[in-house]
């Protein structure tokens, strides 16, 4: 017996290998939405009332100033967790949502 799942149309085979990030990463952006939401990061980490020992580290290792200059994609990937603190704490509900898509789509 086949499985209708194993089955599907061609085209919907094509549309899903678009979007999905297991099958290829064609169609998800990711390398923009990493791009803009390091300009989201900095908009806050540039100015020193909202940094500190941590961000000057982040700003740093994104420079390449601790080894190899790591693409934003990475860079985002390893940080996830203070990013999503920093985002938080600024109440950044736009940043927060490009954040999950990036974790979901591209990590």
């Amino acid at each position: 017996m086949t499985c209708p799942c194993r089955n599907k149309p061609a085209e919907e085979v094509a549309t899903d290998a678009k979007r999905d990030r297991y099958v290829s990463f064609i169609g998800l952006e990711c390398d923009a939405k990493a791009a803009t939401l390091m300009q989201r990061i900095r908009a806050y980490i540039d100015d020193p009332q909202h940094s500190n020992v941590f961000w000057e580290y982040f700003k740093k290792k994104a420079a390449g100033g601790s080894g190899p200059r790591p693409d934003p994609l990475f860079l985002i990937h390893s940080n996830l967790n203070q990013i999503r603190e920093l985002f938080e704490d600024k109440g950044d509900e736009d940043a927060l949502r490009l954040l999950d898509n990036i974790e979901e789509e591209c990590c």
